[in-house]
């Protein structure tokens, strides 16, 4: 059995939904069906998700949600009229509604694109829809409940007469919704995949599997036609936006292996990602991913190394700060800190600093912005001579400096940090390097 998740594309229009008909009627295979919110019809277009949203700001604002729930009840009426179904949709959209008035979180009335899009599916499939909130459970602390929620998902294992399950969300033991962060109906895609015991995660986007690189930097970049789960954990963390990172833990867990596809190209085999990709032709570097947006912290002491419990002192101020730490690059009497600048979006730096003032009282210390990372990743690297040699002569041709260099203990990437202005053009010169 497969299980076959849909993004917000494959629910845009009339025309995009009998694609995804088209699709499942022509495989009995295909009878798990995860679906996202409608997304963007065209460039100027905006997402269900967002539209619900500010629905939920009208209500706080306001006590009311009309004027946004107006747009979104013509989007959803116009999609059934255009495919002819029989369903009161009034009814679910007045539920909606109220919901958004009633609720003390915008988790619901983010949630409803999903729910909604399920209902739509449901109907033009003729499959059973299940509300995602009686399967995918969280605990009283909001932490995904994975035991429970495959144990709710596995009693329908042997169904074979077609499910629908909008993604994004779950529900609290107070009944009341909780979504994953955006891009989470490719984790409940996979939740449902290891809960049924898949033979495969078909995951249908609008783009035919991942490419060597960014397309918009690197003009018709290699496509990338396998991947290992640690490859695309590496390059989805890294900015590859075609799949949610947290999407492998639980496929992984029985090595159900991850298919890629484009619903507007369904003959195109995609990009498959598996736990071992051993007897498969591997190039050296797999994949080129990066993100803009990084802060450093650079902090110099004499004698650094000998003292004992230094990084733990330096860390425990950024816990204390509720800051994760991106790397650690660390020298003999050097240690430099990567965050992101969402996680210090409400920071104090100020503050911070003269903390670790404080608990290390470091020679030297000083942060600096507009840093980009760029991960090389593959595990052709492996033993393989000059591949950082290459890396690094193609960045210096290309006269790009280069402010960090980090490379995990397993050899499957190396991470370089360089000027956010140049970062377009490292990218360009290390691509090239490996498939110019």
């Amino acid at each position: 059995m497969k299980v076959c998740k849909f993004g917000g594309t494959s629910m845009a229009t009339t025309q995009s939904i009998l694609q995804v008909k088209s699709i499942i009627d022509r495989d009995p295979e295909r009878k798990f069906i995860v679906v996202s919110a409608p997304g963007k019809r065209f460039s100027n277009d905006v997402k269900i998700t967002d539209m619900l949203y500010a629905a939920y700001d009208e209500k706080v604002a306001f006590g009311t949600c009309k004027s946004s729930m107006k747009v979104i009840r013509e989007r959803f009426l116009g999609l059934c009229e255009e495919l002819g179904l029989d369903i009161d949709m009034n009814k679910y959209l007045d539920e909606v509604e109220e919901g958004i008035i009633n609720s003390t979180s915008s988790d619901y009335a983010a949630s409803r694109g999903e729910y909604l899009s399920a209902i739509v599916v449901s109907a033009v499939l003729g499959f059973k829809m299940i509300d995602a909130g009686d399967i995918i459970k969280f605990n009283n602390n909001g932490i995904f409940d994975a035991e429970l929620t495959n144990d709710l998902v596995k009693k329908y294992a042997d169904y074979t007469d077609g499910i629908v399950i909008p993604g994004f969300y779950g529900r609290m033991p107070d009944k009341t919704i909780k979504t994953f962060t955006r891009g989470g109906s490719d984790f409940t895609g996979a939740i449902i995949a290891r809960g049924i015991g898949a033979r495969i995660y078909e995951n249908w986007t609008d783009v035919n599997g991942f490419m060597v690189t960014d397309p918009r930097i690197v003009e018709n970049p290699k496509h990338i036609s396998v991947l290992s789960y640690e490859e695309l954990r590496e390059l989805s963390y890294m900015g590859a936006g075609v799949l949610h990172p947290d999407s492998i833990f639980p496929v992984q867990i029985d090595n159900i292996p991850i298919n890629i596809r484009n619903t507007f190209d369904p003959e195109n085999e995609g990009t498959m990602i598996m736990d071992n990709t051993a007897g498969y032709v591997l190039p050296v570097v797999t994949g080129i991913a990066g993100r803009k947006g990084n802060t450093t912290i650079l902090i110099k002491k004499a004698m650094m190394n000998g003292e004992l419990g230094f990084c733990r002192k330096v860390l425990t101020v950024l816990e204390r700060h509720g800051i994760s730490v991106e790397h650690i690059p660390t020298g003999i009497d050097t240690m430099g800190i990567v965050l992101s600048d969402a996680g210090l979006k409400n920071a104090d730096e100020e503050k911070i600093i003269s903390d670790i003032r404080g608990m290390v009282n470091p020679d030297f210390i000083k942060i600096s912005h507009s840093l980009a990372l760029i991960a090389v990743v593959g595990h052709g690297m492996v033993n393989q001579l000059g591949t950082a040699a290459k890396i690094f002569t193609a960045l210096y041709e290309a006269g790009v400096n280069i402010r960090m260099i980090d490379q995990g203990s397993s050899e499957l990437n190396i991470i370089v940090g360089v000027e956010e202005k140049d970062y377009n053009a490292s990218i360009k010169a290390i691509y090239n390097a490996f498939f110019g």
